[in-house]
């Protein structure tokens, strides 16, 4: 069965940092470009950064541009978010998603599919 498993939130303090992990299974993820989005309460669902499969191409989007890398280790089938200088406005259910190829795309929430549970990130200033 093909899923995503994200993992690594918590509760952090304004200015602290947290990394996310997220393990794909059922799949080899190195085919893919993978992206981050996140989802606060009342709020849609918004990309956070997006990686092709190689890693040579990332997407941020301009509220998190110099504070967040993302990363990805095809051979352990991982994609990595690390998240500094953390605001409140990071407080989200943080989701991974791929796409059908290899690129980044526009990096919308709409090109990926394959959607995790998720894994919070609550950030208290």
């Amino acid at each position: 069965q093909l899923q995503f498993v994200e993992s690594g939130g918590g509760v952090a303090h304004a200015g602290g940092s947290l990394v996310i992990s997220c393990v794909g299974s059922g799949f080899s993820l190195g085919y893919y470009g993978v992206g981050w989005f996140r989802q606060a309460p009342g709020k849609e669902r918004e990309a956070v950064s997006c990686i092709s499969s190689h890693g040579v191409d990332t997407v941020y989007s301009d509220s998190v541009k110099g504070r967040f890398t993302i990363s990805r280790d095809n051979f352990k089938n991982i994609v990595y978010l690390q998240m500094d200088n953390l605001k409140p406005a990071d407080t989200a259910n943080y989701f991974c998603a791929k796409r059908s190829d290899g690129g980044v795309g526009e990096c919308r929430a709409d090109e990926y599919s394959y959607w995790g549970q998720g894994t919070q990130v609550t950030v208290s200033s």
